[in-house]
């Protein structure tokens, strides 16, 4: 079987992890996968380096300076689906990760992460249209399914995310890489993603300011940060708020892949006040490496994380929860971590995925090509 995942970045962001993970569970099971992306920037590869047996297709994508969202997000979708539509190679399922991709080729499979609400026009087109059009849906929980049947009708297959376990559980054991981040930032509680609405960082830094009073010692980190949004306003009133407050914040931006385990495993406590979340492998990855996990109580995170996390519904619980577990960590409920995250690998992932590509390719012929795919008219 011939795959083609798509996704939009080479950058670390979830869906690109999943994609990357997922192409290489899938080709140790005997598939031809090529992941295609746009390349930002000047990107010269991924985030990391990606299996000798995937193939990589990269579309260069010029940065344009002062570029609006919407116009960014249409030519991002004519710039990938030109690129796929003048490659000359069949493939038998072509599965698009995320709105950008889905809006670039046609007849896809779409793993739909989790549901946006966006109010600016060409976003909100791309959005439906990605969720409508595809010929079969994946998502990654119970919960986004049940959404995607209650908003539009959909019946989707539900396959969790995998987890690199091992890699993260490694990592706590690591006591060089550890004390370097200990010297550099001291005791910390890490959030992970960037600062961005969705990821809840006002409310955090609200939290960390009631924590700090009790234990000043204790510093804010925020690694990651890289999406095609503009969120610049947000993130200078989030950094104004944390002045204000005199919370100890630490931004560190990107963290090089293999740098991050460490990091993770040397947080006090990981903080996940997401307001919009499809899984939460990031917190995941938190408990495989033995991190105490505190996160928002959102339905589809008490279904991913069920006993393994403390949950909490405002700042004020948040900075209850952040303190208790720095304080006197749950021994049980790390130990029910660990085992969750082992419990979620690639390789069952990727056959449940096998699955659901067979189920398809046997209602839909003939097989997908690149040289029909871009679609003409369909300006947002």
């Amino acid at each position: 079987m011939r795959v083609a995942l798509l996704t939009y970045s080479t950058r670390p962001r979830g869906g690109v992890v999943h994609t990357l993970a997922l192409a290489e569970a899938l080709a140790d099971l005997g598939a031809q996968v090529d992941v295609w992306s746009l390349a930002r920037g000047g990107d010269a590869g991924f985030f990391r380096p990606v299996a000798a047996q995937v193939g990589v297709r990269l579309v260069p994508f010029a940065e344009r300076a002062d570029e609006p969202v919407g116009e960014r997000i249409v030519r991002s979708i004519d710039v990938l689906g030109a690129a796929f539509a003048a490659y000359e190679v069949h493939y038998d399922v072509v599965h698009a990760q995320d709105c950008i991709s889905a809006n670039a080729v046609a007849r896809c499979i779409r793993t739909v992460h989790h549901l946006d609400a966006f109010t600016t026009p060409q976003l909100a087109a791309c959005h439906e249209r990605a969720i409508v059009e595809p010929v079969a849906h994946v998502c990654v929980s119970a919960a986004v399914a049940a959404q995607l049947h209650d908003g539009w009708g959909i019946a989707a297959d539900v396959i969790p995310n995998g987890i690199d376990a091992d890699r993260f559980a490694a990592a706590a054991t690591d006591h060089a890489g550890r004390e370097r981040w200990a010297h550099r930032l001291g005791r910390y509680v890490l959030a992970v993603g960037g600062i961005e609405p969705r990821k809840g960082t006002a409310d955090l830094v609200e939290a960390m300011a009631a924590v700090q009073r009790d234990d000043p010692a204790l510093r804010l980190v925020v690694a990651g940060g890289e999406t095609l949004f503009d969120y610049r306003a947000y993130r200078e009133t989030v950094l104004a708020r944390a002045a204000q407050l005199g919370v100890g914040l630490e931004v560190l931006g990107p963290v090089p892949h293999d740098d991050l385990p460490t990091l993770v495993a040397q947080a006090e406590v990981f903080a996940f006040p997401s307001v919009n979340e499809g899984f939460g492998m990031a917190a995941m990855e938190a408990m495989a490496a033995g991190a105490p996990v505190v996160t928002r109580d959102l339905p589809v995170l008490r279904e991913v994380f069920r006993g393994a996390a403390a949950f909490a519904d405002d700042p004020a619980g948040l900075a209850e929860a952040i303190a208790a577990a720095s304080r006197r960590p749950d021994a049980a409920r790390i130990a029910a971590g660990r085992v969750l995250a082992y419990e979620h690998t690639w390789p069952s992932a990727a056959q449940a995925h096998l699955a659901v590509y067979e189920r398809v390719t046997n209602a839909t012929v003939p097989p997908v090509t690149g040289s029909p795919l871009l679609r003409a008219g369909r300006s947002l």
